[in-house]
């Protein structure tokens, strides 16, 4: 994310709160920012970018010829935003308030893609403001594939800020009918390896990791070297007990993503995931927390070492009502006491399998110092 200009305010809110109010202009550089813009964005916001409309001008003919789309400059009040990440693009939707006169109050929607800038003018949220930090320091890292696969299936997928995007399947049958195909085998390898490959190229991805239960990983990277020595050079094995969503799950818990590509954030929020679930499970001294109650409940005692929240309980909306509203508002305001205590704030991708989980305990948890 490159982050153009900063004109932001101080503004009191009574009790002590500070909120920053004014304008961000920035540049999502890759689908990931587009992603956090999606988190960042919200209704009620004025954003500016430059946009293409129809402008009619005056003119002496009974039907005047159709005219052209020039660029123009367009601020619009939000009213929904979506991230599409199969063709690459942030929506955002709402009504035009600053632009050409003729134009004013009619609805707009800007197609955001990676070099696309805009502007956002809003009060900003302190997690808001980090997320844009934390993106305005990731240097554009190489995406990294995964590929499980065992006997006769694989499921691949490209790892992301934001979760696993599948890119293909593969389904041949059994093991054992392969193997009294005659040569069945080799042909499920010649067409994994094709798939691999053309992988690879779309999305450019500079590692891959050939991940799977038994054998067949092995297999599969050793036929990789003798038809493919340059990409079996960048390729790493790592031991899973399944293929698909679990199968990347155990990958990224066992830190192979994590090596190969140092991007924390799925890693990381696998594993505080497991220890939380592990401390629910227990019948006594559990230090774990979930559901707004209990994880205000702790924060009054100072007990939250770390609280996980979900992306979706921080975004708020006028369609949703003033209620969604409220609770986002005092979401934030748990956000912002557990950072004034010395806690730590972890925001989960609902685009990715922890996150769901996550949000079927509420959307909000905390691992804790001490049993409160």
């Amino acid at each position: 994310m490159k982050i153009v200009k900063r004109k932001l305010k101080t503004k009191e809110k009574g009790r002590g709160e500070r909120k920053r109010v004014g304008e961000i202009s920035l540049v999502p550089e890759s689908l990931d920012d587009l992603w956090h813009l999606k988190h960042v964005i919200e209704a009620g916001d004025l954003v500016y970018s430059v946009t293409y409309r129809r402008i009619e001008e005056a003119t002496d003919k009974v039907r005047p010829d159709k005219a052209d789309k020039k660029p123009v400059r367009l601020g619009i009040r939000t009213e929904g935003v979506e991230f599409h990440k199969f063709s690459r693009r942030l929506r955002i939707k709402g009504v035009i308030e600053h632009g050409i006169e003729t134009e004013l109050g009619a609805y707009h929607t800007f197609n955001i893609e990676p070099g696309v800038k805009l502007s956002v003018v809003k009060e900003w949220r302190e997690h808001q403001l980090k997320r844009l930090r934390e993106a305005e320091k990731v240097v554009a890292s190489p995406d990294v594939l995964v590929v499980t696969v065992e006997d006769g299936e694989a499921i691949a997928g490209v790892v992301k800020q934001y979760g696993v995007d599948e890119l293909f399947s593969l389904r041949y049958g059994s093991g054992k009918g392969i193997e009294s195909a005659g040569g069945g085998k080799n042909d499920f390898f010649n067409d994994l390896l094709k798939h691999v490959q053309n992988s690879v190229q779309v999305t450019q991805a500079e590692a891959l990791i050939i991940a799977g239960p038994g054998f067949i990983k092995d297999d599969f990277f050793a036929f990789l070297k003798e038809q493919d020595a340059e990409l079996a050079k960048k390729t790493r094995i790592e031991q899973t007990s399944s293929i698909g969503v679990s199968g990347f799950l155990e990958v990224l818990k066992r830190g192979a993503v994590e090596r190969l590509k140092k991007e924390e954030r799925l890693t990381k929020e696998v594993t505080l995931l497991d220890r939380l679930m592990a401390e629910i499970s227990k019948d006594w001294d559990n230090k774990a927390v979930y559901g707004k109650d209990e994880v205000r409940r702790a924060l009054e005692c100072g007990a939250v070492e770390t609280l996980l929240v979900c992306d979706e309980k921080l975004m708020k909306s006028r369609i949703e009502g003033a209620e969604a509203e409220r609770e986002a508002e005092e979401i934030d305001k748990m956000l912002e006491e557990a950072e004034r205590k010395r806690g730590e704030v972890v925001v989960f991708s609902t685009e990715f399998e922890p996150g769901k989980r996550l949000n079927a305990l509420g959307g909000i948890a905390a691992l804790l110092r001490f049993g409160v």
